[in-house]
């Protein structure tokens, strides 16, 4: 490929693109090899163990049902938010598209290297779209289960019931959990989705700095991976 060809704009927006793609495929891979080491390297898997066993003790002691009710009124709480939140963000994308023409101008001021097309505008806003509905799906899982295990959790023990024992519940209630994750994945990878709009170096900068943060609110503290590698 010739040096002409490689400076091409919309060359530019899509080796951005997939610089960006494989960076964060590439971290998550790291977290899925550090987890097989180490269960408790990250604060994900550190709360799946957290929420096995609060139901083995919620389900333990009939007294504590309000607590059960409580706590997952609280979770289905912050899902329903964060569901909405991002039905208010794809309004805004939407409305966002509808005035391309006026706002392409001053949003390309800082654009370099990039490609100022009308076409590659509205990928971008797609992909924006597509970022918000698997947030707005996830959170919207999160919440169903989380009222399917409001149900399960507070059956007693001496019913003993095959399907509602301590393991199956938290297997539900853990699922809940990696939908909750999954939807505020999502609304990390809208930063480097936004700054694309200003311009692909911005992307791969935005992109750098965000791994570099979670990196750090995903590691789960030193005490509690010593703790966990002693037992292991």
């Amino acid at each position: 490929m010739d040096i002409p060809a490689l400076l091409n704009p919309m060359t530019n927006d899509l080796l951005s693109f997939l610089i960006s793609a494989s960076l964060i495929t590439a971290y998550h891979l790291f977290l899925r090899h550090k987890i097989k080491i180490n269960p408790a390297y990250t604060v994900q898997s550190v709360n799946m163990i957290a929420r096995t066993a609060w139901v083995e003790t919620i389900m333990q002691d009939e007294k504590n049902g309000v607590l059960a009710v409580q706590t997952l009124r609280n979770s289905t709480m912050a899902a329903t938010f964060l569901a909405s939140t991002s039905m208010l963000l794809i309004i805004g994308v939407l409305t966002l598209s509808e005035q391309g023409e006026k706002l392409e101008a001053h949003w390309h001021a800082l654009n370099m290297i990039g490609a100022i097309n009308p076409m590659l505008w509205m990928v971008k806003l797609l992909l924006l779209l597509l970022d918000l509905f698997v947030a707005f799906f996830s959170f919207s899982m999160s919440i169903r289960i989380y009222n399917h295990v409001g149900f399960m959790i507070n059956v007693p023990l001496r019913l003993n019931h095959k399907m509602l024992t301590p393991a199956h519940v938290a297997t539900h209630l853990n699922r809940a959990g990696y939908f909750y994750s999954l939807g505020m994945r999502s609304y990390y990878y809208l930063i480097p989705l936004v700054f694309w709009l200003f311009g692909p170096h911005f992307m791969l900068a935005a992109t750098t700095v965000m791994l570099i943060v979670l990196y750090r609110i995903d590691r789960a503290p030193e005490i509690m991976t010593m703790n966990f590698s002693d037992i292991d």
